[in-house]
């Protein structure tokens, strides 16, 4: 079920949106956000590198993968493009389900996010680590076929959970009721390239309530852990299959990105 609205305290989904240059956020969050900023400054680049990964990622599904139903974990606000916009581009009978569990966020998708006449989109309020509640939706249940192979999109969410949330297990849950042939899709926060000032972001979250767990490589890569890698497997998210050569370092980035198919 959604969160209580608590417009005090922030929230990632809101503080995201602020870095992405939106307006659907609250003091908190944007009081957050330029705590964030002021002692680490590519936080601001990382949200927009990371929707541009997601384009990339969900192009290369729809259009080479032949995927053609989606589940966006973590959905956050709308921002085009959106994953329907980009699947259904490639094929108007795409089928998308948004979940997320903040109450703007809901109100916004059921709002923005309508697909084409002959594709689906549909959205369920439920927490990633309520995996059972994502799967069992009646709006999940009535958009995607649990029987053909679906794309599970946990995108710059995973570092929202703890290690005691074991977000490994949640995604080895969500990949197990899935078939052969489905895919995952991760980007997640990392210190790997600027350590001190990631800390700095990490702590400033944590004190406005927001967990923030950031974790190297080989972490990320465990999160595919049984998958088969799509090239070029786990990488800085500039590097996952860019459109162009990319005048941005790692550093500003600074996340992970992966795509990997369920054999």
């Amino acid at each position: 079920m959604a969160e209580p609205l608590d417009t005090g305290r922030a929230h990632p989904a809101r503080v995201y949106d602020y870095l992405l240059g939106g307006k659907d956020n609250f003091a908190a969050d944007r009081a957050a956000a330029q705590q964030g900023l002021q002692v680490n400054p590519d936080a601001a680049t990382a949200p927009l590198q990371n929707r541009a990964f997601l384009r990339r990622a969900v192009h290369h599904l729809a259009a080479e993968a032949g995927i053609r139903q989606f589940l966006d974990i973590g959905t956050g606000l709308p921002t085009s493009p959106n994953v329907h916009e980009v699947a259904q581009a490639v094929d108007p009978s795409a089928r998308i389900v948004y979940v997320d569990n903040d109450p703007i966020v809901l109100t916004h998708a059921r709002a923005l996010l309508e697909g084409t006449s002959r594709g689906r989109t549909a959205y369920v309020d439920a927490d990633l680590r309520d995996v059972d509640q994502i799967l069992g939706a009646p709006e999940l249940g009535e958009t995607l076929d649990l029987g053909r192979p679906v794309a599970v999109l946990l995108l710059a969410i995973l570092h929202f959970l703890d290690d005691e949330a074991d977000p490994y297990a949640i995604v080895s849950k969500l990949m197990g009721a899935l078939p052969s042939g489905s895919y995952l899709v991760v980007s997640h926060i990392t210190a790997d390239y600027d350590p001190v000032s990631w800390a700095r972001f990490t702590e400033i979250m944590r004190r406005q309530g927001i967990t923030t767990r950031l974790r190297d490589r080989a972490e990320v890569a465990r999160f595919f852990a049984g998958l088969e890698p799509v090239e070029p497997g786990v990488v800085p998210i500039l590097r996952w299959r860019p459109d162009a050569d990319e005048q941005l370092g790692d550093a500003q980035a600074a996340l992970y990105g992966g795509v990997a198919r369920k054999p």
